[in-house]
């Protein structure tokens, strides 16, 4: 049997301006929101692994070679 989803409500308040451009285009704003907040969760696990793992090498004290989590994190940034 398929499992059901429940979804929560999330309320964002917007003026009014914004409100009426967002109406004036064809978007699922709803849609778009989710995409967004499941994007940067995504993006925030992957800081949380690369601050671990940065942690555990230098606990280890292995050298990590320099600019490379400065180069990662940019990488990471185009790739968004």
């Amino acid at each position: 049997m398929p499992r059901v989803q429940t979804l929560r409500s999330v309320t964002v308040k917007v003026d009014d301006k914004l409100r009426r451009k967002m109406s004036s285009l064809p978007i699922n704003w709803s849609e778009y929101i989710r995409k967004a907040i499941a994007e940067r969760i995504k993006m925030e696990e992957r800081r949380k692994t690369a601050e671990k793992l940065l942690e555990s090498l230098q606990a280890q004290k292995h050298a990590v070679p320099k600019g490379f989590v400065n180069e990662t994190i940019r990488e990471t940034r185009r790739t968004r």
